[in-house]
């Protein structure tokens, strides 16, 4: 959709309807507003950045930009991987980041109620402090909740716990036109109609603006021990996940890494990872009550690992070794990020019996691109995150052959069985390849899902659908 230039008037409204001090328009705009974290999705300024601090003001927001016809987008704190807090239609960016109390934390209902613009980071350390665990942990810990759950973010812990929507309890949220509604709250079984709390969950700010959470939290395991485990190989150590999660014994993480990635990251954070001898490492965790319940669990594993080619198996279990481990696991997109000029990335979800198998096709198209392509991920759950890099290649040459091997593969983890987003979402960038994978039927479905909630499509335009 086009958008007009916003106008004297507009602003003047926006500034009256929150704080002048909180409402940016021309040169005032940070560059930062512009993007996400992947700039090679390109950029667009928005008319005005206004930052919220209370429901109020959104529905004010809202309210005046629905009756006049501006577009309005959604951004927590920007950690994004595929353009949907870009504002590329113009307009109004609405900026939630000052609204990040924690307003309750309900040990009776096991509920924590908050705004969106709460970091995930100071979420959890709030649960923790209160002998409680907000088990969602998706890798970039500065995003805001409010974000997470319009991505239905998953990370790490998935495996064992779930992803943002398995802890969702309840949304409160603004619509296009300034209503204010409730979907859900602190129960915890709801089969009241149609679950328009989930419909929201994983939008990415197309339906409707967040601007409260009732999420569920469980009591947290007093203690935490991980192993790296060696491989030969790569088709071993993915092997090796599938025997792991088929036992009655579910780590709480099960990641996988390939040596390149991990000297990548090693060099990137100035410090040593515990063993790169290996060409392929599985990474488990587990937690518990007791040291006694986890090595019951880790030997089981530890022993399985070892039937099925493992080399070695490292116990983590000092503060130190720990950081060590995760320090790097965290690294590894800025890592390779920071190791090349340009790269693209797709975070697919395969089947958990066909991540070999994509992977060894990312090999492939190393070799036939001649092209530096990266990967590791959640080997528990099939989401696999692929970094291809630019590296000595001329802009031109670049931009035709990543274009290649993105379609490539992302075709080819739909014909795996799977789906071109496990958790970092479609927003402008990967359009295309979400209508190739659901089909125009699917698809249209959404569109009429959208209209509904927006019908002048005025809210996070070109995005998704």
């Amino acid at each position: 959709m086009s958008s007009r230039p916003l106008v004297i008037a507009d602003i003047e409204y926006l500034a009256a309807a929150t704080a002048q001090e909180r409402v940016f328009v021309g040169e005032t705009i940070h560059e930062d507003y512009s993007h996400d974290e992947m700039t090679e999705y390109g950029s667009a300024f928005p008319g005005a950045v206004v930052e919220v601090v209370s429901t109020e003001e959104i529905q004010a927001v809202m309210r005046y930009c629905y009756q006049n016809d501006i577009p309005v987008t959604p951004r927590g704190s920007g950690t994004g991987l595929c353009g949907a807090c870009v504002p590329i239609c113009g307009g109004v960016v609405l900026s939630t980041v000052k609204m990040d109390r924690i307003l309750e934390i309900d040990h009776e209902t096991m509920t924590v109620v908050c705004q969106p613009g709460v970091l995930l980071m100071n979420l959890a350390k709030a649960c923790l402090d209160e002998g409680l665990l907000y088990p969602p942990d998706p890798g970039e810990k500065s995003a805001t909740v409010g974000g997470n759950v319009m991505t239905n973010a998953g990370g790490m812990r998935a495996v064992k716990y779930g992803v943002t929507r398995d802890y969702v309890r309840g949304l409160e949220v603004v619509l296009p036109d300034g209503r204010l509604m409730t979907f859900g709250g602190k129960v915890s079984k709801n089969s009241s109609g149609y679950s328009l709390k989930d419909l929201l969950i994983g939008s990415e700010g197309t339906l409707a603006i967040i601007t409260g959470l009732y999420l569920k939290v469980i009591p947290s395991p007093r203690l935490m021990n991980s192993l790296l485990i060696p491989f030969n190989s790569i088709d071993a150590c993915l092997d090796a996940v599938k025997l792991v999660l088929q036992s009655t014994e579910i780590p709480t993480t099960i990641e996988f890494m390939e040596r390149e990635v991990i000297l990548d990251a090693q060099e990137y954070l100035g410090k040593d990872f515990p063993d790169v001898s290996a060409n392929a490492y599985m990474l488990v965790s587990f937690n518990g009550d007791s040291k006694r319940d986890i090595e019951r669990h880790y030997e089981y594993v530890a022993e399985t690992c070892l039937g099925a080619g493992a080399t070695n198996v490292f116990i983590s279990d000092t503060e130190e070794r720990q950081d060590s481990i995760w320090s790097a696991r965290g690294a590894f997109l800025e890592a390779i990020k920071s190791s090349t000029p340009s790269m693209d990335e797709c975070d697919v979800v395969v089947p958990i019996n066909r991540v070999a198998e994509f992977i060894a096709y990312t090999k492939t198209l190393a070799k036939e691109f001649a092209i530096r392509i990266r990967s590791f991920g959640h080997a528990g759950d099939g989401n696999l995150h692929v970094y291809v890099c630019q590296d000595a290649l001329e802009d031109s040459v670049w931009k035709v052959r990543c274009k290649t091997i993105m379609d490539r593969l992302y075709a080819k983890a739909v014909n795996l069985g799977g789906l071109v987003s496990g958790e970092h979402g479609i927003g402008h960038a990967k359009r295309q390849y979400l209508l190739e994978s659901v089909g125009e039927d699917q698809l249209a479905l959404m569109r009429g899902v959208k209209a509904v909630f927006d019908p002048k499509g005025l809210l996070n335009p070109g995005k998704i659908v």
